[in-house]
């Protein structure tokens, strides 16, 4: 049974979901989607798993963040640090995507003490963050004026499905999560800011920074990508599975970059069995 909660953290209320028990699994989502991202996986998970599925203040919140917060990557580093700290969390499997992906990998290079494991699914790392495709678009939102223009097209389905939206992140399109997805930042001016903020923030300097401290991660790690992925190179996968000590890559055929949503069997079975290897203390 899933349970929904709010945990107060420095930034504000966080909402997430939770449901299971047993080892847990956090997941981190990417910009502008929310937790919904993962749900697919975590049903698959949940007999075995403590799943935990917070939505993070990247665009698609019920609630803006409180005024002064740190959306920069840093920041929200912290803020899903600070998460696990709140809930007192141990040994916790950490799975990222998309902008979650880089998250994550600036959480267990600055923050590791309650990460055990490490998943990363097709997402920024070294020189791509933003990747190349979104770096006119990140520009450009980083004015709150232009970003709510681009929001208001959002109504349109055509817009929400095309290369420059959702379109080319899913091959197995879900229009009833892109229309969620982009109500907040469509209706809440606050909203906006923040990922207007989150935009400007953006830059290759964080994940190349965190990727220096790969050769110190003593956790094991999985690499799971898509070798089909349109906007993150699997040449960036193999790169992660050689610099970083104790990673393998596993392919995920047959999806773009949300491999929660096209291809939820093969990414929770990957998942489980990772999950489910013993980690020295």
């Amino acid at each position: 049974m899933i349970i929904e909660r709010r945990v107060e953290l420095s930034c504000g209320p966080v909402r997430y979901r939770e449901s299971g028990s047993g080892e847990p699994i956090v997941f981190v989502h990417g910009l502008l989607v929310d937790g919904q991202l993962w749900r697919d996986v975590a049903a698959r998970l949940e007999g075995d798993f403590r799943v935990i599925v917070p939505d993070l203040p990247l665009g698609c919140e019920q609630e803006p963040v409180a005024p002064g917060t740190d959306l920069s990557p840093p920041g929200l580093a912290a803020i899903v640090a600070e998460f696990l700290d709140a809930l007192g969390l141990e040994r916790v499997t950490l799975v990222g995507n998309d902008t979650g992906g880089a998250i994550c990998q600036l959480v267990v290079t600055k923050h590791p003490q309650r990460v055990a494991r490490l998943v990363l699914t097709p997402c920024d790392a070294y020189e791509d963050f933003p990747p190349p495709a979104f770096k006119p678009l990140a520009v450009l939102g980083r004015s709150r004026a232009v970003l709510g223009g681009i929001a208001l097209m959002m109504r349109l389905g055509a817009m929400r499905r095309s290369p420059l939206a959702y379109g080319w992140l899913m091959r197995d399109y879900d229009d009833e999560r892109c229309r969620a997805w982009v109500k907040p930042v469509r209706e809440s001016p606050a909203i906006r800011a923040e990922v207007a903020q989150i935009l400007a923030g953006m830059d290759a300097r964080h994940t190349l920074e965190a990727a220096s401290h790969f050769k110190d991660l003593d956790m094991p790690v999985l690499i799971a990508w898509a070798p089909e992925d349109r906007f993150f190179k699997i040449e960036n996968a193999e790169r992660l599975a050689r610099e970083i000590p104790n990673a393998r890559l596993e392919r995920i055929e047959g999806s773009y970059t949300f491999v929660s949503i096209d291809q939820p069997a093969r990414t929770a079975e990957l998942i489980a069995a990772f999950a489910r290897e013993p980690v020295t203390a």
